[in-house]
């Protein structure tokens, strides 16, 4: 009996770890359903961006408050971790605090993680009064209907109850190392747990230890909820910003994505020394023609697929967009939650299939992103630039739109008149060659 917390305490955890493991290799499998793509050039550049951006927050304090308060509690999520490591060693060896032997030093960790708990716990609820009694424009979007909010609020839920039970169990340990109980000697420095102390007092050292063991079963419980929450919630960011703002793109923002069988056809064309009417070469092992542009999730490169489980929902992104300023139906942050959804789905019907995906008829274009979205976008990269974590909805965008014209012939009137031109005239304006320079003769 002597060991059965200990034993309990380990059987929680290879639970825990290896339910999350297993999330992560679904997560791995679905995001390399996409085409592969060369992403290995300028690796310090690529390096500079993430510590940068995913690791030194640079693009979030563009809004200062949200900013400043996701810090506290980015910050705050990194440095408790440590705590978490000291629980672990405590319930898996049946020790107490098995750091305290640092003395001072573990007097200021213990009195830093309070202070943070304690700041994470005003940045929550500044959070959910956002979300939930000011309403930001951006967070009451048509797309955050539903279990995008209750996602959002219950992430903000957890880690209130988190922080929450973290004090408590520092509050009553504290109050048993004052009462000289057993196992509980004097340890760490409580700046904030000390006031929740009187809340204690005349209860018995048996009642005090079960307050403190609630807390901390339900604290480290409690994290590892929230570790297998995370692939089902908007707050896998916390682990794919990284690799996510590694892979981000490095050309400028306005140069676009050429189509490699098409730039192959435009070189055979600007060749001099192609035959153009030589007979196509009989290779029987020839693969079907490449699709240019994509309808569904599989047609899009690892790259996109990791932006669409990367992405926030934190709408900067749509409320950046000029299109959707002006009411138009296009939100470039529910372009990247069709993405993910639909990938999910897909996923769901391979873990259904034993590993194949079996044709649904359903696909991303038309079933999720309807065509009024894609060509209501101006492509000015405003998306692109506001999104904290480099994610890139345009360049779905612009598949999409690809597969339309190049598949389906299927651009809108104005485009399909402006390439005639272009074709015909050399110029987007119906005017011929010839007359471009009429106007300058006019009196």
């Amino acid at each position: 009996m002597q060991y059965l917390p200990n034993i309990i305490f380990l059987v929680a955890l290879v639970i825990g770890i290896g339910f999350f493991t297993k999330n992560v290799k679904k997560l791995v499998r679905n995001i390399k359903l996409g085409r592969d793509v060369d992403v290995s050039d300028n690796a310090p550049q690529r390096f500079k961006n993430m510590a940068r951006i995913a690791l030194g927050q640079t693009k979030m304090v563009v809004r200062p408050i949200a900013g400043l308060m996701h810090i506290i509690v980015y910050v705050g999520f990194i440095i408790i971790n440590i705590e978490v490591l000291e629980i672990i060693i405590d319930g898996l060896l049946g020790t107490h605090r098995i750091f305290a032997f640092m003395g001072g030093f573990y007097d200021f960790l213990i009195a830093s993680f309070e202070i943070l708990a304690l700041l994470v716990i005003v940045a929550v609820v500044i959070f959910w009064l956002r979300r939930n009694v000011i309403r930001l424009q951006r967070f009451i979007k048509p797309e955050m209907k539903g279990w995008p909010k209750t996602d959002a609020n219950w992430i903000l839920y957890i880690e209130l109850i988190l922080m929450v039970l973290f004090l408590t169990m520092n509050a009553s340990d504290l109050q048993l190392q004052r009462m000289g109980a057993e196992h509980y000697s004097e340890a760490g420095s409580f700046p904030v747990s000390q006031y929740i102390v009187p809340l204690f007092e005349g209860m018995s050292a048996q009642n005090l230890i079960l307050v403190e063991r609630t807390a901390w079963w339900l604290h480290i419980l409690g994290i590892l909820f929230f570790l297998n929450y995370l692939y089902y919630s908007k707050h896998l960011h916390i682990l794919l910003a990284f690799p996510n703002t590694y892979y981000g793109r490095l050309r400028p923002q306005g140069e676009f994505n050429n189509l490699d069988s098409v730039t192959q056809e435009v070189k055979l064309m600007m060749d001099p020394s192609a035959d153009p009417f030589a007979a196509p070469a009989d290779d029987t092992n020839a693969s079907e023609p490449e699709k240019f542009g994509a309808s569904d999730v599989m047609d899009l490169s690892r790259v996109q697929l990791l932006n669409a489980y990367t992405c926030t929902e934190c709408g900067r992104c749509t409320a950046e967009c000029p299109a959707n300023q002006t009411g138009k139906k296009l939100s470039p942050r529910k372009i990247m939650m069709d993405t993910r959804d639909r990938l999910e789905e897909v996923g769901k019907n391979m873990d259904a299939n034993k590993g194949t995906f079996e044709p649904d008829g359903k696909q991303l274009l038309d079933d999720y992103i309807t065509r009024e979205e894609l060509w209501a976008c101006t492509t000015c990269n405003a998306c692109v630039e506001a999104c904290p974590v480099s994610i890139d909805p345009l360049s779905i965008i612009v598949s999409m739109r690809q597969y339309l014209v190049m598949e389906q012939s299927a651009a809108p009137n104005e485009l399909n008149n402006m390439m005639g031109n272009v074709e015909n005239n050399g110029a987007p304006w119906p005017f011929n060659q010839m007359d471009r320079l009429n106007w300058a003769q006019e009196s």
